[in-house]
């Protein structure tokens, strides 16, 4: 969890339960957020670090109700489930792209550029196995 603070990554609300259905709360400036690195992180270990080019609350949905073919939304869904039934909580920290970072005329999506290098360092839990898989598609082709 210290390389993420150390990269400016802030605390952007937590998972909780309401009435049986899971539930995000993000604090109002991190909600509309595009292009945000992001990670589920419990009693300071990363669990999970992804990306999204919508909104962070609109990412989060994803979660709180995936589709039946959404592999990683069902996943982490569970995950998140599972660790509040225990009553540990789940923060979720985020780096947003402020826009700033360019290359030559082009703009430099920082969530973009970050994630894979992070999931490689980190090797959050609930990565790993979408990592590895990845990692083998891509040696396969």
């Amino acid at each position: 969890m210290d390389r993420l603070l150390a990269i400016e990554f802030k605390l952007a609300g937590h998972w909780l339960m309401e009435n049986g259905k899971l539930k995000c709360e993000l604090i109002r400036c991190y909600s509309s957020q595009k292009n945000v690195l992001y990670a589920f992180v419990c009693d300071g270990q990363v669990k999970y670090v992804g990306k999204t080019k919508d909104t962070l609350a609109s990412r989060m949905s994803g979660y709180k109700t995936p589709g039946k073919s959404q592999t990683t939304n069902i996943k982490n869904n569970r995950h998140i489930k599972e660790l509040l039934a225990k009553k540990v909580a789940v923060e979720i920290f985020a780096l947003p792209d402020n826009g700033l970072m360019h290359y030559g005329q082009f703009h430099l999506n920082l969530a973009a550029a970050l994630e894979d290098d992070i999931i490689r360092i980190i090797d959050p839990e609930w990565n790993a196995l979408n990592l590895k898989q990845a990692i083998r598609h891509n040696c396969s082709d």
